[in-house]
This record gives C-alpha cells, structure tokens and sequence, in this order.
C-alpha cells in the first residue's frame, strides 16, 4: 500500500517536472522572438494560448523568476520586463568610414582620460572607508562592469553594521562618478544621478582647477539633488587632497535595480 502511495507520489512529480520544462522551455522561444523583450503577464497569456490545458497559475507560478532559474538564456532589463540574453547588447547600425575614424580618435581619447583618471579610483575608495567613513568596504570599478549604458560607477563601496555597533543599520550602497576632465562635469553630473537608481548615495568627485562657475552650479546642483560633491587636485595622484564641499544625502534607491547591479559584483564586494 505504501509503496504504491509511493510511485503515485513519483509519477506525480514527474509529471510535474516535465510540465514545467514544457513551460520552461516555450518561454524561452516567445522570449527569444521578442528583442525589445516581453512582460510577464503577455509571456504567461502567450504560454497559456498555446497549452490551454494547463492552468494560468501553473505558467505563473514557473515562469515568474524565469531569470534567476535560466539566468544563461535570461535577464530582467527592468521590473516585469523578460529579455533573452542575446539582446542584451544593443546591435549599432555600420559606420560610415568618417564616423569609425571619429570614433577611433574619441575613444584614444576617452582612453587616455580614463587611465588618467584610474589613478585615483584606489586612492578615493581608501578616502571613502577612512576619511569619510562613508563605507565600511569601498573597491574601485569602472570600465563596463555593468554592461548598460547607465554607466558603470568609478568607485562604488558598502557601509555595513560593526560588531561594535549597538544599533545594527541595514546595508547602504555608495557610488562615486570621477572626473579629471574639466569639460565634461554635466555628463559626470548626469552618471553621479543615474547611481541613485541602486545607491542609497551617490558622490560627484571633481577637479578644484574647474572653473568656478561650474563648481558654484554643480554645488547647487549637489544640494537640491542629494549628491554629494568632492573636490579634488588632479594634478596629484600621490596626493590629491580630497575635499568634501557637499555631503551626499541618504535616499532609497529601488532594491530591484539594487539586487540587479550587486549581483554582478557580489564577488568583489560583499566577499571579505
């Protein structure tokens, strides 16, 4: 008696499997047929059409965190919003010859600039853990770790409770935007905002040799934003002399985008 309770119990679980891989698997062929990428109620209502027969909450309840089971094949690029993973770079039209040597000379340029400015990522994440006591843990980044084009922070760190902290508070995420170009603080201004979709803060870190004007606006700027702003000599990689002219304010960033972009980094970051 127990042994056929037994092998029903067996049969039902793989009839059960082999109905969520049939599932499974024709989500990833409507998800695959959709480059813009396709919600999750259309998805389960796509999948539902073709096998009427199984249950809507069946779909729902095997295809809701589709990314975290088939993260090789899916991506969420935002809430609700399923993508495969082969769309995740965004194909570009041919250049015109004109355009690629354009775009060679910019981008030796924007090289140049960026190695220059990779002398400081190490030196301001020790300021972040050190002088500031902003972060508990703060790492250099940039490149493209993050793969979109929100861009990838310069630095970024975390502020987690001490044992000694009699009060524990919950883990913030910090980013900073560094620049050593005085021309292109509103573009660095612009990434620093975009790091408050997953930053509890976010810091802007620019030249003092920037002309006074800018500075006066982006300090403006800074306080009505919440963003942090830092000044510093770029001329002095040994000794840039860091100095706070807005402290950055806490927000809540939205835990989606969060969980999204830590995950990318969890290694480097919350790895001790």
């Amino acid at each position: 008696m127990a042994t056929n309770k037994e092998e029903k119990k067996e049969e039902k679980k793989k009839k059960e499997e082999k109905k969520k891989n049939i599932i499974i698997e024709k989500a990833i062929e409507i998800i695959k047929s959709n480059p813009d990428g396709i919600r999750y109620t259309d998805l389960v209502k796509k999948i539902h059409e073709k096998y009427p027969n199984i249950l809507p909450s069946t779909i729902r309840g095997t295809v809701w965190n589709l990314e975290t089971q088939m993260p090789n094949e899916i991506y969420k690029p935002a809430r609700g919003l399923f993508r495969h993973i082969s769309f995740r770079e965004e194909e570009q039209k041919p250049l015109t010859e004109a355009e690629e040597k354009k775009e060679e000379a910019e981008e030796k340029k924007e090289e140049a600039e960026e190695k220059k400015e990779e002398n400081f990522y190490g030196l301001f994440a020790s300021w972040l853990e050190n002088d500031l006591e902003e972060c508990t843990k703060a790492i250099p980044l940039g490149g493209n770790r993050f793969k979109d084009k929100w861009g990838t922070p310069d630095v970024i760190g975390k502020r987690e409770p001490r044992r000694s902290d009699i009060v524990k508070p919950p883990t913030e995420i910090v980013s900073a935007e560094i620049k050593t170009d005085t021309r292109d603080l509103i573009t660095a201004f612009g990434q620093a905002c975009a790091y408050k979709l997953f930053s509890h803060k976010s810091y802007l870190v620019i030249p003092k040799s920037s002309p006074e004007s800018d500075i006066s606006r982006l300090d403006s700027l800074c306080l009505i934003f919440g963003i942090g702003l830092i000044l510093f000599d770029n001329t002095q990689p040994d000794d840039p002399k860091f100095e706070i002219r807005v402290r950055a304010i806490k927000h809540e960033p939205d835990m989606f985008y969060v969980n999204s972009y830590m995950r990318i980094i969890e290694k480097d970051l919350f790895t001790e």
